[in-house]
């Protein structure tokens, strides 16, 4: 049974990524919320464009404070970019937080498992499926074969 403080975080975290469904080319639009202590410490959303992701901004919010804390997010992280950049699997590993509730598991090839698994790997703790019904909706039209995070 998912407790209901996560339910509301999870829910704001998909409210977060409704906001920019269709302005994110290419990229998904991704909530995340981190949680310290029952205080929320980070938000964001994948910016419009796709750059920077949710988890990017959320982290810079929260700073230090994400030390410990849970994050919320609407989709996996991705665990490899396009770009060449630190994914936000690697950024969450970094940032010290203690646990990361996924909504949906992320098809793409630079995601589809290797962000929760890099997690795992650094001793965070991954819940999968965190109000997976909820957050679908947002992921209807994304298709991971043409989308590079």
């Amino acid at each position: 049974m998912i407790d209901p403080s996560d339910q509301d975080h999870m829910r704001r975290a998909i409210a977060l990524a409704r906001t920019h469904l269709g302005l994110t080319a290419d990229n998904p639009s991704v909530g995340c919320v981190i949680v310290k202590d029952g205080v929320v410490v980070g938000e964001g959303v994948t910016a419009q464009g796709g750059r920077p992701h949710a988890e990017e901004q959320a982290l810079e919010q929260a700073g230090e404070k994400a030390r410990g804390a849970v994050a919320y997010v609407t989709l996996e992280p991705c665990g490899a970019r396009s770009s060449g950049a630190a994914s936000c699997s690697e950024r969450l590993t970094a940032s010290g937080v203690a646990e990361v509730a996924i909504a949906c598991e992320d098809a793409s090839a630079l995601a589809s498992g290797q962000g929760a698994e890099r997690l795992r790997a650094a001793g965070v703790k991954v819940r999968l499926g965190v109000l997976e019904a909820e957050a679908t909706s947002l992921y209807v039209d994304y298709s991971p074969q043409r989308n590079l995070p």
